[in-house]
């Protein structure tokens, strides 16, 4: 009888070791360790206190689908973007992916693009951190941490109603892919005029956006808007253009600066403070290296204009 009894005692130690070292290695299984990168390289201070943001300002996600840095960064330079120039030039960065759909899922968990001289996952700023992933179990300085599976789903449980404004497929709603990314949105909005084939695209959707805004009563609001003018086609923005090109992509930008000035010219005005983030989700190929379009690495497709700002 007692050795019966000592055989389940030590079962039930061996049950209780296992689970013991079960929850040490899942724990650990999401622990990055971030004491490795400790020395990349020299913490810089947040440009931003994303804690004194969320909860005090409206934020508008501007995704300006396919934009090319070097195409963003050249229109700069010319002047011919004077809206988005007012805010400040363009960062270079790294895309999250070089797609739509890898991009915007990274993206919509946090992980906007990161800084072009980023050595590791600790060089990046964030200005979410999903609470969910291991990356030190503890938010770094400024970045605002989150529980859910989205900013959207955070931003939700702050108190902010979350609208998107599609353009692109993946945000279409016509298939089954292109009703996830809206699906993580209490409100979602697409229709034809929205779409790439569109030359006003951008006007349908900014006018749409301020419709929805006369009408908006929560106390804040956050706006994602996949601008799909710059993604194929483009070239009806260029005059006597027949396919798309590096110019017809920079005539494309040029069209969308102006519908921007309106959306955040009004946005301010019934809204009041607002946080603006704006980037490109990839870039994509005119031939260079014998490569076209995107969906492939390539230094132009992984390289993306970005920015933050106030209005």
């Amino acid at each position: 009888m007692q050795n019966v009894l000592a055989k389940q005692e030590n079962e039930k130690r061996g049950v209780k070791e296992m689970e013991d070292h079960g929850d040490m290695g899942r724990s650990a299984e999401r622990e990055v360790p971030m004491q490795i990168f400790g020395a990349s390289k020299e913490r810089r201070k947040p440009s931003v206190d994303m804690n004194g943001v969320v909860g005090a300002s409206d934020i508008l996600f501007i995704c300006l689908d396919t934009l090319r840095y070097d195409i963003a960064a050249e229109q700069e330079a010319a002047g011919t973007t004077p809206v988005l120039n007012a805010y400040g030039p363009w960062e270079k960065r790294q895309a999250p992916g070089n797609f739509t759909l890898p991009s915007h899922h990274a993206m919509f968990a946090g992980f906007l693009p990161g800084s072009f001289d980023a050595k590791s996952v600790a060089d990046r700023e964030l200005l979410f951190f999903p609470k969910s992933i291991g990356l030190g179990n503890r938010a770094p300085e400024g970045a605002y941490s989150f529980t859910g599976s989205t900013i959207m789903e955070g931003l939700e449980a702050a108190g902010y109603e979350t609208w998107c404004v599609g353009g692109v497929a993946f945000f279409d709603k016509r298939s089954d892919l292109g009703r996830v990314f809206p699906g993580y949105f209490q409100k979602s909005y697409w229709n034809p005029s929205f779409g790439c084939p569109v030359r006003e695209s951008t006007k349908h959707q900014v006018d749409f956006i301020l419709r929805k805004l006369e009408k908006a009563k929560a106390q804040h609001i956050f706006l994602y808007v996949n601008v799909d003018a710059i993604h194929y086609p483009n070239y009806f923005y260029l005059d006597g253009a027949t396919h798309d090109s590096p110019a017809s992509h920079g005539a494309a930008l040029r069209y969308v600066d102006g519908e921007l000035g309106r959306l955040f010219a009004e946005w301010k005005k019934r809204r009041g403070s607002t946080f603006v983030i704006c980037c490109s989700d990839h870039g994509t190929c005119y031939g260079e290296d014998g490569c076209q379009f995107h969906g492939i690495n390539h230094p132009v497709v992984n390289t993306v204009p970005y920015k933050h700002f106030f209005l």
